[in-house]
């Protein structure tokens, strides 16, 4: 338990912060299973667009401070890898 004003203070923010953290990540693994489920379903076009939009997100959650930026551009390179993958794929056969 906190004893001084200043530390209530503190739990109140780390509360609000953790919270608000939470929702960025849920809305960042939300996005990326989409992308999953339409490279699943062999729908490219949807896939760059959901690719897209992760992409986006991620950014986002990286100037809010939730991902470090090497974690957030090495999921990224690793979504790309596989969505080329499928479109090679996709070209060849």
């Amino acid at each position: 338990m906190p004893n001084t004003k200043g530390a209530k203070k503190r739990v109140k923010v780390i509360e609000t912060k953790t919270q608000r953290n939470r929702m960025i990540k849920s809305r960042v693994k939300t996005a990326i299973k989409k992308f999953e489920s339409s490279l699943e379903n062999n729908n490219i076009e949807e896939a760059k667009e959901n690719y897209k939009k992760v992409s986006e997100i991620f950014d986002k959650a990286v100037n809010k401070g939730v991902y470090h930026r090497n974690k957030a551009d090495r999921q990224k390179s690793k979504l790309a890898r596989r969505l080329n993958k499928h479109i090679e794929q996709e070209q060849t056969g």
